[in-house]
């Protein structure tokens, strides 16, 4: 199934063809996933701690296993990134980005504000993103040049007159410390509502045109490649915050704004 195209530019050789095999292939993996997660939620679930404090269950680790032995099959020539285990040949043309419960405090609580991401990265470029909320039945998929859909119907992401009409997401107000902190609370001072725990899923409800900003800090990669493709392909903006793309480097302060205007704007609060 695997097919050469390394050294070629990105606008040449992701083709619509490839874009439909590796659609296809996304959300079989998420179907894989979904069937884990109904069967983990809300039942007793073994739950240990990872070196940096945050909650892993089971159910990640099985999750991710799944979804690593299948790209493996299908695309031994790719580049696999999760959170639960080491990363494979992430210099390779394609890097499929995955994390397999974003949102485990939620999982485990049973709370179903949490989703499986699977993204794919070519040349550094996240390409392709699936949130994949397997208890709800919501599975938001975008792909470059195909446009973003949640359960297979178009969304796009909705104008926001004024910052003080903006509905604000994060994860929560312990992510931030020191200038961080401060440039969030800049914002969310600025902003019309605050709200907090939705983690990937608020990516979502931003791709729909249901709030306007979404901002994360100290986040990893597997954290956010897969929403790139959500939110930029329903017509929103997201970056970190200085303005840059999103890549496999960056530093994990991320911006998503359904309005562009309001992207800027947002940005520059940040900044101060």
């Amino acid at each position: 199934m695997f097919r050469q195209w390394s050294g070629l530019p990105v606008s040449d050789v992701y083709t619509s063809s490839m874009t439909r095999e590796f659609v296809a292939f996304a959300n079989q993996l998420a179907d894989a996933a979904g069937e884990i997660v109904r069967r983990y939620f809300r039942q007793p679930v073994n739950t240990s701690q990872k070196a940096d404090g945050s909650p892993v269950t089971g159910a990640d680790r099985a999750i991710e296993g799944i979804i690593r032995e299948r790209i493996e099959a299908a695309y031994p020539n790719h580049g696999v990134l999760g959170e639960e285990f080491g990363p494979h040949q992430v210099d390779a043309d394609f890097v499929w980005v995955i994390d397999p419960i974003d949102g485990t405090k939620a999982f485990i609580s049973g709370v179903p504000l949490f989703g499986t991401l699977i993204g794919l990265v070519q040349h550094g470029h996240p390409v392709l993103g699936v949130i994949d909320q397997a208890v709800m039945g919501e599975r938001w998929l975008g792909a470059d040049g195909t446009g973003t859909t949640l359960n297979g119907q178009a969304v796009c992401t909705r104008p926001c007159v004024a910052m003080g009409e903006a509905v604000l997401f994060t994860t929560g107000p312990d992510l931030y410390g020191g200038d961080d902190a401060r440039a969030f609370r800049r914002l969310a001072g600025a902003a019309r509502w605050t709200r907090y725990s939705a983690d990937c899923y608020a990516f979502g409800l931003l791709a729909s045109g249901f709030i306007d900003l979404a901002a994360e800090a100290s986040l990893k990669p597997h954290d956010y490649c897969a929403l790139v493709p959500i939110v930029a392909n329903a017509g929103g903006v997201i970056s970190d915050w200085r303005g840059a793309p999103l890549g496999l480097d960056s530093d994990g302060r991320i911006l998503a704004a359904g309005d562009a205007d309001r992207h800027a704007e947002a940005l520059a609060m940040l900044a101060g």
